[in-house]
């Protein structure tokens, strides 16, 4: 089952602009039609717009309260495996089509994303993907291994490149091997009655469940992960010797961790970093492909 967003069927109306069209039209974010049509899709429904705001105060004061109770319960109470399993029971029933869809894109993506800067280091160094297939995948500790991904990979990296005596440079021959589309098809996400919220409310609601069912060590370590965004496009940029895609990538200073209190929001931010990075690296693989220079890489069209 295929949904086309309403802001693509509607005619358009000067005296009243869709603003979600303007976004859809607009190229000045690098993302392919389809991945676009979907974020846009959830962003523009009514859960978003009507249950987001009274979500998102309830979800930060339920994570100060836990905070608080934390305090009076053993440091390596966690229920990983359960977490899990609620996870994708609630993801399965009642989160959107699309934004199951993104989710599930995003450990493909970052696996990708990863694979490519261990690969074309001068010190190259081997990554664990995570590529799940459905949602019932997730229930194998997903979320946890994700983050714990993203900070073994950095350790690794930079151990490599010290035993070496080299820093990380512009790749004379860059490969772009890795980065592909993943099997995922909107159409197979589950289309329950109840499959209406939307991607920023779920996360908003699964944090403080996440914060409850694991250590305290592995709810901040996944809220710190926000920042490597900023270093793994650094490494991104820096192999590419394209700093100005840096512009892109916007979680805050790598080495100033956040209050868990914007996680929610901030992890939002991370997934749409990770489509725009890797959709980059897409238009760059595709400008080296038809021997066009770098100069043209905004003019490869993703479908």
């Amino acid at each position: 089952m295929s949904r086309t967003p309403e802001f693509l069927t509607q005619a358009h109306d000067e005296r009243d602009p869709s603003p979600w069209l303007a976004l859809y039209l607009d190229q000045s974010t690098p993302l392919p039609d389809n991945v676009k049509s979907a974020w846009l899709a959830d962003s523009s429904s009514g859960s978003r717009q009507y249950l987001l705001p009274f979500l998102r105060p309830i979800a930060r004061l339920t994570i100060i309260l836990i905070q608080v109770v934390k305090v009076f319960v053993p440091r390596n109470w966690s229920h990983s495996m359960l977490l899990h399993r609620f996870l994708a029971w609630g993801l399965k029933r009642f989160v959107s089509p699309e934004a199951n869809w993104l989710i599930l894109r995003h450990f493909h993506l970052g696996s990708q994303v990863l694979a490519f800067i261990g690969r074309n280091s001068p010190a190259p160094v081997t990554t664990n993907p995570l590529e799940p297939a459905d949602i019932d995948a997730l229930k194998d500790e997903m979320f946890l291994k994700h983050d714990l991904n993203l900070f073994n990979f950095v350790i690794r990296l930079n151990t490599a490149l010290r035993e070496k005596g080299v820093a990380l440079c512009k790749a004379e021959e860059v490969d772009f091997s890795m980065i592909k589309e993943p099997g995922l098809r909107l159409e197979d996400m589950p289309h329950g009655r109840l499959n209406f919220l939307d991607l920023q409310s779920a996360i908003e609601l699964f944090t403080p469940l996440y914060q409850l069912m694991l250590t305290d060590n592995d709810f901040w370590r996944a809220a710190n992960s926000l920042q490597l965004d900023e270093t793994i496009g650094i490494y991104t940029a820096t192999i590419l010797n394209a700093p100005e895609h840096l512009i892109l990538v916007n979680n805050k200073h790598p080495l100033v961790p956040l209050s868990t209190l914007r996680a929610g929001h901030r992890l939002v931010i991370h997934g749409l970093s990770t489509e725009m990075l890797h959709s980059l690296l897409q238009r760059m693989q595709a400008a080296r492909k038809a021997g066009e220079p770098e100069t043209a890489l905004y003019d490869q069209p993703l479908a």
